[in-house]
């Protein structure tokens, strides 16, 4: 017993090089990313409207955080070997929890199909970086300052994402990889969360919850113009949230007066979606709004747990959604974006997840 008791250090320790050994074999695997949790597959026979009625929407998946990170076939065994590595060592502590979305409050895509997702529990940005495999996670604002309430998200065309943090009252510059490049807004903005980009003018749009109107920053972050006052009246705002800038029009989330007002990029009313009542196709909160590319609106009615789509000419066409947890299902929705792919992204806030849809095509 002695005998073997002195060679156990050295078995030990040949076990540990041989893992070593084993475990490089398979460092070449990588992460792919899915879009439902673990790798299942989404059941592509959900669709909206049902049939027999033509579908415009389709399912797509689920974002969750790192389960939508799977490895390719083979690494099933390396990860075995790692965590019994763990075990020799001594460094089994029972692992850590899953980094995963808390409460999502609203979203992008870049032009490289990175998604960006703004986490107000977690205090942090999360990004899905479909092409590369991984899921990183953003905490700092500026310098060692975190964020602390995150919430409008957008990105420049030369790849700087901006971020509204309602808390500290700025909206907070990073690169690409993250890296905090400064801030913009301070001590003018009072709590600010939509936004929105223009292209062609290189106007940041603000929606100023506290101040009720819209600020607009020029690219180096000085103060252009306010867009609106409190008030009911048309142009008139009541505690906006969420924005966003399509062919040339800002769409407004005037969330307490329960509309959607459209201005034109210099700030002018145009027209606004939706009223106040209880009926399908009215509004009560409205917060994310989003616009396809054949110029149909979309605004989550975070109240009634539902995605409400309305035609150029603010006509309400059909809902996707209703109170749940199942697919197609919303808890408190909160934002809403859609990609190049006319992909429809809404973040399922008390379910802690991204829901995604297809939208289809047609009338």
């Amino acid at each position: 017993m002695k005998v073997l008791d002195r060679w156990r250090p050295s078995l030990r320790f040949g076990l540990v090089l041989g893992l070593i050994a084993l475990a490089s074999g398979c460092a070449e695997h990588k992460s792919v990313m899915r879009y439902t949790p673990q790798g299942n597959v989404p059941d592509s026979k959900l669709v909206w409207p049902s049939p027999p009625d033509t579908a415009r929407f389709r399912f797509v998946g689920e974002l969750y955080g790192e389960q939508n990170f799977v490895l390719e076939e083979g690494e099933s065994t390396g990860k075995k070997v790692t965590s019994f590595f763990r075990w020799v060592v001594g460094m089994d502590g029972g692992g850590d929890d899953p980094v995963v979305l808390q409460r999502p409050q609203s979203g992008t895509v870049d032009e490289s199909g990175r998604i960006y997702v703004t986490d107000v529990s977690r205090s942090a940005v999360y990004v899905f970086d479909e092409a590369k495999g991984k899921l990183d996670v953003w905490e700092f604002a500026d310098g060692l300052r975190r964020f602390n309430s995150p919430i409008g998200i957008a990105v420049k065309a030369d790849g700087q994402v901006l971020v509204a943090d309602a808390a500290l009252g700025v909206v907070v510059r990073l690169d690409r990889d993250g890296e905090p490049q400064g801030a913009i807004g301070k001590g003018v903005l009072k709590r600010p969360t939509g936004l929105a980009w223009d292209p062609l003018k290189k106007w940041i749009y603000v929606a100023d919850t506290y101040g009720h109107d819209i600020k607009v920053f020029d690219e180096q972050g000085g103060l252009i113009k306010t867009i609106g006052q409190r008030g009911e009246g048309d142009g008139e705002l009541n505690f906006p949230t969420h924005l966003t800038f399509a062919a040339g029009e800002l769409y407004v989330s005037d969330t307490m007066n329960s509309r959607v007002q459209v201005f034109d990029g210099d700030g002018k009313f145009v027209r606004k979606l939706g009223e106040r009542g209880l009926h399908m196709g009215d509004l009560v909160r409205p917060k994310g709004v989003a616009v396809d590319d054949e110029g149909h609106a979309y605004v989550v009615e975070s109240y009634y747990d539902y995605v409400l789509i309305y035609n150029k000419q603010g006509e309400f066409l059909m809902p996707i959604g209703g109170t749940g947890a199942r697919e197609g299902q919303f808890y408190l929705p909160a934002g809403i974006w859609i990609d190049k792919r006319n992909r429809v992204f809404v973040a399922d806030m008390f379910n802690g997840r991204i829901e995604i849809f297809q939208f289809l095509g047609g009338s």
